[in-house]
């Protein structure tokens, strides 16, 4: 099981994440979603296409674009259709099952 926390809460939990260049992905339906914001910030990789990012809101306190995901990625990055990513002090950790 992996799961993501930040600011006391579990953004995120799943045993189905992929690992892309070190960061697990996990499925949008497993990302606690009242804690995203929208977020217009987007960024480009060379080789998996543009990302978009959210927001992350918990008990009031911001991490400004702490997420991100890639609605189109490219064919060589097919496995994190909807999946999102998490970085900026949010804590992602392997447990045992």
């Amino acid at each position: 099981m992996v799961t993501a926390t930040w600011n006391g809460a579990v953004i995120a939990e799943s045993d189905d994440t992929v690992v892309v260049e070190g960061n697990h992905y996990f499925p949008l339906e497993a990302v606690a979603s009242e804690y995203l914001r929208d977020s217009d910030t987007t960024s480009r990789c060379p080789w998996k296409g543009q990302a978009s990012y959210y927001s992350l809101e918990v008990d009031g306190n911001t991490n400004v674009d702490a997420a991100w995901y890639y609605p189109s990625p490219s064919e060589a990055a097919k496995s994190i259709t909807g999946r999102v990513a998490f970085w900026r002090g949010v804590k992602v950790e392997e447990k045992p099952s």
